[in-house]
């Protein structure tokens, strides 16, 4: 997170002083630092508002000096301080303001100089760790205009949770498939918005679904984006505290929908002792009672609100023209309303169709998996779902079962056009028509990407799979499967021309040539990837569990842009572990050798450095043996990639043993690296080589050997226009300088600062923190441990939610200076 500045706050102090309840909040912030000194004096600033300007300076830098060590604070201050009117930088920088107090005080971009020959052009860095101030999340999906009251259950909700005033409230609400547990909660949430005025929030955790339930840490991701933090931890702890911590004042409700175990449900829970939690599923969650949950198992409906729930969704007049019938319907559907609202959506669709016909369907029974769950009606919803089902016309009917044999837990529009082989307005179409029938839940579009997303109940799913197996041929069941594999394999792939296209050089095998990708550029690329994750990790695994070895390990490799730009290492690490058992099933030498080194790399960030070390030695193995096969036999080509890969996995060897910090190994393994590299003419990869042998010798104290590796990595990087990594080799030529010539600091220190600015617009948030961290060693080392101080905590934010090795280093750091 931000470290908060001495001026940030000493403006928020001015601000505050005329907010009474803005004291007591800050008052309340500081209240547990263990020194008493800042408490006391903010007890005494609360006391009287803001005072002589000085006491206001003095008071601020107080408060920047606490929060620099401890996280907590840091956070609670901008919190606070976001609360207050800020006068934003128009650049849509940080924060800027010209103070005059006692003494003039300028903070911003200054120049001081005596002749200036041509422009001067600021470039104002965006801090990218800066949360917003999102709108406050509404997610909750409104509630069905048909929706029958339940006052009891709603009542005693109230009831339950009422006695509950200084701890989270937990209400889990259970009950069979389809028994209107999401409404009642919808309802009774809404009902309730003015109480939690910091969000409703919405996740479903799929606990029954036939792919197996959403994973937690994919389910805080989200919760966290709806606050406004993009990166986001890759471990599930983390994930969690970070989740605590954003809601730990939070006046909120969230609903945890479709929930499998309380074991799912834990690291979901709000921090704040003001936030309520509705929690619905199948099973009654018993256990959650440790966490002071309350439970309300949902019973069915009573026959007189079965008739009149019929009664909103055909209308009054067809159910007193046959009262009979409509009693015979609502007793036939045991009291679910899921089963009397898809009958009820069949027969309002049907205008003419007398209430008896369904009413006879209902009550006829037939055998199949719906029927043979037996719990609380769950037979007559197979009846209802039938009768719905016969009423769609051919093409819809072929979209409900194609679509429901998919392994993804939400399908777009661009999905659905592929799989049943349509337009993507037809598709559109198709999917609006099948959400109208109560067939597919309508989620809205991805406030990302902006694509539609559908998903099926799970009792909606079986019965279409149901169907599936009855009406498809195996052959077409796969076909459907198939193309959706293809379809986010093309798509990914195409996102991997746009983000890496260095990268993008091996096969891609699809059953059907691929269409257009759903995004145009680089930047919808990189959303596209981000916001399907989920489904591209759910194809991933299917495709491997199906046999289809080469579209397993080309969709992992098709991921690298999303791995490299945002570092979800959990999926970076499964994806690369199934590609390469994939690889090797499918003998596919190259596959094999790119699942190695690509899967390396994601163990080597992690810290599992004998894991990845193995992994680049199996890869070097690999390219011996190619080599050894090819030996007398081979075209030039073939031997080329053959070295290349030998070189890549040297160069992976080499940077384990640098992050290892073994570094006469890592010099080895890059030197031999670097020649193989040079003989085949590979002059990107050189260069690459080249920074990691600067990198180890600044490591190793020798700057003086740094230099000139790093001034031509830095240059043959730019002329193959490679960007990213011409600034890394900037950003250690940088501190090669401060190293080796204590006199040219604001050389060193211009050459940082550039390097920044480019991974600024890059938007490489890891590179941008180590960045910072050299920027504060140079600080620390000329004896300015303010701005070192300052550099550090810059650092430290944009580690936090990316590395706990790194983050306890700064930390580190932070605590270390004088």
């Amino acid at each position: 997170m931000d470290q908060v500045t001495a001026v940030e706050l000493r403006a928020a102090l001015t601000m505050a002083a005329l907010r009474p309840a803005a004291r007591q909040t800050l008052t309340d912030l500081v209240r547990p630092v263990s020194s008493g000194a800042l408490a006391d004096a903010v007890r005494d600033w609360a006391a009287t508002g803001s005072r002589a300007g000085g006491d206001d300076q003095e008071l601020a830098e107080l408060l920047a000096r606490e929060a620099a060590s401890r996280p907590w604070l840091t956070e609670g201050l901008r919190l606070w301080r976001a609360g207050l009117v800020t006068v934003a930088d128009p650049l849509g920088g940080a924060d800027a303001m010209n103070t005059i107090g006692t003494s003039a005080r300028i903070t911003g971009p200054v120049v001081q100089a005596r002749d200036i020959t041509g422009g001067i052009h600021f470039h104002p860095l965006r801090d990218p760790t800066a949360v917003s101030a999102p709108a406050v999340p509404r997610q909750l999906p409104p509630v069905p205009g048909h929706f029958i009251n339940r006052h009891d259950e709603l009542a005693t909700l109230d009831r339950l949770t009422a006695t509950s005033h200084d701890s989270p409230v937990v209400a889990v609400i259970s009950g069979p498939a389809g028994m209107g547990k999401t409404t009642l909660a919808r309802r009774w949430l809404l009902g309730r918005t003015e109480s939690y005025p910091d969000g409703q929030l919405y996740a479903d955790l799929r606990g029954h679904s036939a792919d197996g339930p959403a994973r937690p840490g994919e389910l805080l991701t989200e919760l966290l984006r709806s606050f406004g933090h993009e990166r986001i931890p890759a471990e599930l702890n983390e994930q969690a505290a970070l989740w605590r911590s954003v809601t730990a004042k939070a006046r909120m409700a969230l609903l945890l929908d479709n929930a499998l175990s309380a074991a799912q449900v834990r690291p979901l829970l709000p921090g704040s002792p003001s936030a309520l939690t509705a929690v619905t599923s199948r099973n009654r969650l018993t256990v959650l009672g440790l966490d002071g949950a309350v439970f309300l198992p949902l019973d069915v409906l009573g026959t007189t609100d079965s008739v009149e729930l019929l009664t909103r969704r055909v209308g009054a007049d067809r159910v007193n023209r046959e009262p009979e019938a409509a009693l015979a319907m609502a007793e036939a559907c045991a009291g679910l309303p899921l089963a009397v609202c898809v009958a009820g959506a069949r027969l309002a669709a049907r205008p003419r169709q007398p209430l008896a016909v369904m009413a006879r369907a209902l009550s006829g029974g037939e055998d199949g998996a719906l029927n043979a769950l037996r719990v609380g009606g769950e037979s007559a919803v197979r009846a209802a779902l039938q009768e719905s089902y016969r009423l769609l016309g051919p093409e819809l009917a072929s979209a409900y079962r194609r679509l429901s044999v998919l392994p993804v837990p939400v399908v777009t529009p661009p999905l659905a056009a592929v799989v049943c082989g349509t337009a993507l307005d037809e598709a559109d179409r198709e999917l609006d028509e099948l959400a109208e029938a109560n067939l597919v839940e309508d989620l809205g579009p991805d406030p990302r990407t902006g694509l539609g997303r559908y998903r099926f109940h799970d009792l909606l799913r079986a019965h279409a799979r149901e169907r599936a197996a009855e009406e498809e041929t195996a052959e077409g069941v796969e076909q459907a499967v198939r193309a959706a594999v293809d379809f986010h394999l093309s798509a990914a792939t195409a996102a991997e021309a746009l983000l890496t296209p260095s990268h993008r050089t091996l096969r891609r095998d699809y059953a059907r040539p691929p269409g257009p990708p759903p995004f145009t550029d680089a930047a919808g690329a990189l959303t596209w990837l981000d916001a399907e994750r989920t489904a591209l990790m759910a194809v991933l695994r299917d495709a491997a569990r199906r046999g289809w070895n080469a579209a397993a390990w080309q969709l992992a490799d098709a991921l690298w842009p999303l791995v490299l730009r945002l570092r979800p290492y959990d999926l970076w690490i499964e994806a690369h572990e199934i590609g390469l058992a994939a690889a090797r099933r499918d003998e596919d030498r190259d596959g094999i050798s790119r699942m190695l080194t690509s899967g390396g790399a994601g163990l080597r960030n992690v810290g599992r450095y004998e894991e990845a070390a193995s992994w680049f030695r199996q890869a070097l193995d690999a390219a011996h043996e190619e080599l050894a096969r090819l030996h007398g036999q081979g075209g030039e080509a073939d031997l080329t990639v053959a070295r290349r890969a030998e070189a890549q996995a040297l160069h992976g060897l080499g940077q384990t043993h640098r992050l290892a910090g073994q570094l006469d190994e890592a010099h080895a393994y890059f030197a031999r690296a670097l020649t193989l590299r040079e003989d085949i003419g590979y002059r990107r990869g050189a260069a690459l080589t080249r920074l990691g042998l600067g990198d180890t010798a600044l490591a190793a104290g020798r700057p003086e050997e740094a230099l000139p590796h790093l001034t031509r990595a830095r240059e043959e990087l730019l002329t193959e226009h490679d960007p990213h990594d011409a600034a890394r080799a900037l950003a250690h030529l940088g501190r090669a300088h401060a190293l080796h010539d204590g006199t040219r600091f604001e050389y060193a220190e211009h050459q940082l600062l550039t390097a920044l600015a480019e991974f600024d617009e890059s938007g490489s948030v890891p590179w941008q923190a180590r960045v910072l961290e050299m920027l504060g060693q140079g600080a620390e080392e000329r004896g300015d441990t303010e701005r070192a101080r300052e550099w550090y905590g810059q650092s430290l934010a944009r580690y936090g939610p990316l590395s706990g090795p790194d983050r306890g280093r700064l930390e580190e750091r932070l605590r270390d200076l004088p």
